[in-house]
């Protein structure tokens, strides 16, 4: 004891104390945390183990480097934005430049610059005082005993990770399809409300294969990988490895269209300035946009945009983020959609070979494994800006954090120009989608942390916590056509949703999306054109008009973006842009028990299930 009391003793543990009590410093804000005692007993284990694998602190201090550097990166996340360092924000670290670093800053830089010195003189500091003591080296027998044991459950959670364990009596075995929800939206609404559902067949396939038996339930670790991930200082170990591994999923998906180019240009192309702007919108409903007849005035100033014109029947194939957004961006067809990755390059691309400079601004995230494929297209813009810290938490930005790098978009001295907006629009929770002066239809969830979604009693404030963040929406969307307006230039805006939302619709006892409902395919959309764009496009205005009431698919949005600027290319689809005046209707289908013929279909119950009459084409994944 007494030689634990030594200064240079106490400075070397309370430091290795300080470390780990990280996770916990949302309980000084007031916020609870997830599995404590997991979190305890993880850090518990990885020090010991780290101490008996290396006998001295001397040996492994070294390790801490990428600890001590992050501690105030991850306060940071935690006091402002409700969250650790994760996949996405080292995605954003590794792809902001120094100077978008400087603009988000300001004059936090100074702040920021002296504590990253603070923190490098601690970690001297304590690794002089390790280096000049040997009285902390184990050296004695139970650190073999600690080697022996951890050999033995790391052991046992290979064999429990690899083959499973059995459920306990008249229970349900961890990892099964009740437990897992096949791929439905968890509580959080966040990852699992975009989880791909062909991921989830493979594990579930994979699950009846295995040749091992699984390990009886009372062997079962109390400690999940999951509480390793969310540990302080070595769970960083385990965030940075994931990181790797979207790396590198990314760069495989980048290889795939690497060589593409579709040889584009401007058919008659002038100097004349142009602005083509086009906005992915978030889980919005088609049904609940007062532009689409929905009875509260959900669109007060869309309505009353003259040059608007709303598409009354667009479908998107599938209700996730990471499936639909590369289908509207790309040529990807739609009975691909469920496919990782494609082997060509976005209407981006096409943009940039046409003389056009290229900005992707977006209030989503840019890693994980819902995200990489959106963000594998953004990543051939000439201007790349993830901007959204926080995730899909209470913590995200509204979508106005938008307007600051848009305007500076529409004042760069580029002639021409093509702006991707990629909002956060309607995702769950709603209520934190929108400041609370759009909190107008009540009782809402506004303010409410966490609300157990699957409660029916919620159904009133979840409903109208939706349609507020509709309201906002509008609001967001006015103000970015107001500033196109501003630009007195040659301008146009696309705007289409990703997918929609089913909302206890009636008895239906379903909610959000990765559902079969015609609520979560049939989308919001509409373009708006300037004056000047009327003038110089006038047939392409018309044909926008004569077809706004035409059966549409997210797959026209890739050619009528090329259409909107008179981008041609050699082996281009012109019949399927709703502004030709050659445009021809295709067969629509959507992910639904296998690619149902959304136009031969019935809709089943007050869920409105999509169910073809036919036989659905068999999926491909």
């Amino acid at each position: 004891m007494r030689l634990l009391l030594r200064p240079s003793h106490l400075f070397i543990l309370l430091s290795y104390l300080a470390l780990s009590a990280v996770p916990f410093v949302p309980l000084l804000l007031g916020k609870p945390v997830e599995q404590p005692w997991q979190l305890l007993g993880i850090e518990l284990v990885a020090w010991v183990a780290v101490w008996a694998l290396f006998k001295r602190p001397a040996y492994f201090h070294w390790l801490l480097i990428p600890a001590f550097l992050a501690l105030p990166t991850e306060i940071y996340l935690f006091v402002f934005y409700g969250q650790g360092i994760s996949t996405h924000h080292l995605g954003i670290l590794a792809e902001t430049s120094p100077r978008e670093a400087l603009e988000f800053l300001g004059q936090k830089v100074w702040t920021m610059a002296a504590v990253m010195v603070a923190v490098a003189v601690w970690w001297v500091l304590s690794f002089r005082a390790a280096r000049q003591t040997r009285e902390l080296d184990w050296q004695d027998g139970s650190r073999w005993v600690a080697l022996a044991s951890l050999v033995v459950l790391s052991a046992v959670a290979a064999w429990g990770y690899e083959f499973g364990i059995a459920g306990a009596p008249g229970g349900t075995a961890p990892g099964s399809a009740a437990a897992s929800g096949s791929g439905q939206a968890s509580a959080s609404g966040e990852a699992d409300a975009d989880s791909d559902p062909s991921r989830a067949a493979v594990a579930g396939a994979r699950t009846l294969r295995l040749p091992g038996p699984p390990l009886p339930h009372w062997a079962r670790l109390p400690l999940e990988p999951k509480a390793f991930v969310e540990s302080w200082p070595f769970g960083l170990a385990a965030r940075g490895y994931d990181f790797y591994k979207e790396r590198r999923y990314l760069s495989e998906l980048n290889e795939r269209s690497a060589s593409f180019s579709f040889g584009a240009r401007q058919l008659d192309g002038t100097a004349q300035p142009e602005i083509v702007v086009m906005v992915l919108g978030e889980s919005s409903r088609y049904d609940r946009w007062s532009l689409n007849g929905y009875s509260r005035e959900t669109n007060p100033l869309l309505g009353k945009e003259g040059n608007l014109v709303a598409l009354s029947d667009v479908i998107t194939s599938v209700s996730a983020t990471r499936l639909s957004v590369p289908v509207i961006i790309s040529r990807k067809p739609a009975t691909q959609s469920l496919k990782d990755g494609f082997s060509e390059k976005s209407f981006l691309t096409a943009y940039k070979e046409a003389g056009f400079k290229t900005w992707w601004l977006s209030n989503q995230i840019s890693f994980g494994q819902y995200d990489t494929p959106v963000s594998v297209f953004a990543k051939e813009a000439d201007v790349i800006q993830f901007l959204n810290l926080g995730g899909f938490t209470n913590h995200s930005n509204f979508d106005d954090v938008l307007f600051e790098p848009l305007k500076r978009a529409l004042a760069d001295p580029s002639p021409k120009k093509l702006i991707v907006l990629h909002s956060l629009g309607s995702h769950w929770n709603y209520s934190q989608r929108h400041p609370k002066e759009f909190d107008k239809w009540q009782p809402s969830l506004f303010g409410i942390d966490k609300p157990v979604y699957t409660d029916l009693k919620i159904k009133p404030q979840l409903n109208n916590s939706y349609d507020n963040s509709i309201l906002y929406t509008d609001w967001f969307l006015a103000q970015v056509i107001g500033d196109l307006k501003a630009t007195g230039q040659l301008a146009s805006m696309l705007y289409v949703a990703d997918h929609g939302q089913t909302l206890y619709d009636g008895t239906c006892k379903l909610a959000f999306h990765g559902h079969n409902t015609q609520y979560e395919f049939h989308v919001p959309a509409f373009m708006w054109y300037s004056e000047q764009y009327r003038e110089r496009y006038p047939s392409k205005v018309a044909a926008l008009h004569r077809n706004r009431k035409a059966k549409l698919a997210t797959e026209n949005f890739f050619h009528t973006m090329l259409d909107v600027a008179d981008i041609r290319y050699p082996d281009d689809r012109p019949s399927w842009s709703f502004l030709n005046p050659d445009f021809k209707l295709h067969k629509r289908v959507v992910d639904s028990y296998g690619w149902t013929n959304y136009d031969n279909a019935t809709m089943k119950g007050d869920c409105r299930e999509v169910m073809d009459k036919g036989k659905p084409q068999k999926q491909e994944k």
